[in-house]
């Protein structure tokens, strides 16, 4: 998982989503039971549509300080198809979680999308300074 600007709430249930996985993993531990978590990244899904019609509803942008933000997040929620060009249709989580299903020692972490084994990677490599920086560039410079 990681932060991106403008989505603080995302963001805190997919960290919570981390936390309790990785608590009951540890007690859990030799019961028997196995906790995985799964990370998706960009699924073809109707997550744009539904996150904007709860955003029009609740968000007033009007005398905000973050108006350029928000419009550039309105484009990219406006946008027809995928956001991205990596996003994979569902059944690639449904291929992951039987996986891990059938598995007898099945991993920890399942990632799916090529941003999830990317920012897997980048996560355990670099700095969170440097991983900041990379995550503000890729998102416009947090104005996204």
């Amino acid at each position: 998982m990681m932060s991106r600007a403008c989505r603080g709430a995302y963001n805190a249930s997919k960290f919570a989503l981390e936390g309790l996985t990785g608590t009951l993993r540890l007690e859990l531990h030799n019961s028997g039971i196995h906790v995985c978590l799964i990370e998706p990244g960009p699924i073809k899904s109707q997550f744009r549509a539904n996150a904007y019609a709860m955003w029009k509803q609740n968000i007033n942008t009007t005398n905000s300080a973050h108006q350029a933000q928000y419009q550039m997040m309105v484009q990219r929620l406006e946008k027809e198809g995928s956001a991205v060009p990596f996003a994979l249709p569902p059944e690639a989580v449904l291929k992951k979680f039987i996986h891990a299903l059938e598995s007898p020692r099945p991993k920890a972490r399942y990632y799916v999308t090529f941003p999830t084994y990317l920012f897997g990677t980048l996560k355990r490599l670099l700095s969170t300074r440097a991983l900041d920086y990379l995550l503000l560039r890729a998102s416009g410079g947090g104005s996204r």
